[in-house]
């Protein structure tokens, strides 16, 4: 399948789109304060900004064998290999911004990004290869259909199971240490989707049934009473249960993480879409409310690094949790039956407008390509601390596309 033909059609609407976001940029400066630019109209800017970033990073490392996005620091693009648990975000921005533009080039470069990621389907070193998978091959292949796709994820599954045990439950997210016996962290939710991918795919319960022992574990052992989250459990696996309970990217082991909070959200949100059990989605609502009741919320609903951070309001945000916790809110107000469906889409619109807000949307050829200013990887570890990250361009990316599906679903605004 030649997936680089535009037709007349495309570029139709590409053309449309594009005179449609510069109308927009004008009226916003002519127009006073208080006319609030419409969700649509702020969907397409957004996605327009995010393709020309994305081709000028993609032509940027285009010429570097083997590179992927890292992040840009002090006026440097840095990137890294397909060896890091980011590697796949930036092959699935190229994949769902082609999905939508039909542009060729976007599709070409998401070939190319995807199949840097492919070594990474023989690693039994990481827990991750449902993020660097899934956000690359499974793009891809939902996206094509190519067989060839499905095949890494297949392999990538049973390379990710090797770290799958059943007496304990969970699945292992690093190496024993001298702190850690059998460490699980919260970010390990997001690796069931591929565990329940591959069953729908396969029918092999196997996958699914692992995955779902997972997240009731999870339940169980890394939740606090108000429903918060620690990043790290460690299991003793003579006894089957917790012995340490702690951080490794919060401010203590008692603080609430914020992207750990925002895994946990779209995990359980997730799994509740690919298994329909009731529990996932109670648990999901249960971390909602912990996070838009939180008095340290800021008002633009963009989170510090730390609920619990000590310099609160002076605290660095993390646009990346932002992102994150749109992408699942979205979702999960569609999914949720109940009467706070309404508030989880708010508030999701409320984070894509400040997203989407000069604060923290990129200039066209800012850093390098990235798109989304202000996330902070580890502030303990000092490593990407108020910089870009890959990963919270793919999640404001497929936030925006959920949010655009759903107006056109409900007819609300013309596409």
């Amino acid at each position: 399948m030649n997936i680089f033909v535009k037709n007349t059609e495309t570029m139709t609407r590409k053309l449309k789109r594009s005179f449609s976001a510069a109308l927009a940029a004008l009226l916003l400066v002519v127009i006073p304060a208080r006319a609030q630019e419409s969700l649509q109209d702020m969907i397409e800017r957004g996605l327009d900004r995010a393709a020309d970033q994305a081709l000028l990073l993609a032509r940027n490392l285009e010429g570097t064998p083997d590179a992927l996005p890292h992040t840009y620091q002090d006026g440097k693009l840095l990137t890294t290999t397909y060896r890091s648990w980011i590697s796949g975000f930036f092959p699935g921005v190229l994949w769902m911004l082609y999905e939508d533009s039909g542009d060729g080039q976007l599709g070409k470069y998401a070939e190319i990004f995807t199949d840097r990621v492919e070594p990474a389907k023989k690693l039994t070193s990481t827990h991750d290869l449902g993020f660097m998978l899934m956000s690359s091959f499974g793009q891809g292949y939902r996206i094509t259909g190519d067989r060839r796709y499905l095949e890494v994820i297949l392999e990538g599954t049973d390379s990710l199971m090797t770290r799958w045990n059943p007496s304990l439950g969970v699945m292992k997210s690093w190496n024993e240490n001298k702190r850690w016996k059998y460490p699980v962290i919260i970010d390990n939710m997001m690796n069931l989707e591929m565990l329940c991918f591959v069953t729908h795919v396969t029918g092999n319960r196997f996958y699914e049934n692992a995955a779902e022992k997972h997240a009731q574990t999870t339940i169980k052992n890394h939740f606090r009473a108000d429903a918060s989250t620690w990043h790290v459990v460690s299991y003793d696996p003579a006894t089957g249960q917790p012995h340490a309970k702690n951080t490794a990217q919060g401010y203590s082991d008692d603080s609430a993480w914020s992207r750990g909070q925002a895994w946990g959200l779209y995990g359980y949100t997730m799994m509740f879409q690919e298994t329909n059990n009731p529990i996932y989605l109670e648990q999901a609502r249960k971390i909602a409310r912990f996070l838009l009741d939180h008095p340290n919320l800021p008002e633009d609903k963009i989170p510090y690094w730390d609920f619990n951070a000590p310099d609160i309001p002076g605290a660095l945000r993390d646009a990346s949790a932002g992102a994150i916790m749109a992408s699942a809110l979205i979702q999960l107000s569609q999914l949720d039956p109940g009467p706070e469906a309404a508030r989880w889409l708010e508030t999701a619109e409320q984070q894509l407008r400040t997203l989407s807000s000069p604060e923290y949307l990129a200039r066209k050829g800012e850093m390098g390509g990235f798109l989304i200013k202000h996330g902070v990887g580890s502030l303990p570890g000092k490593a990407e601390v108020d910089v870009p990250l890959t990963y919270g361009d793919y999640y404001y990316i497929e936030a925006l596309l959920r949010l655009k599906k759903l107006l056109h679903q409900r007819k609300s605004l013309p596409l």
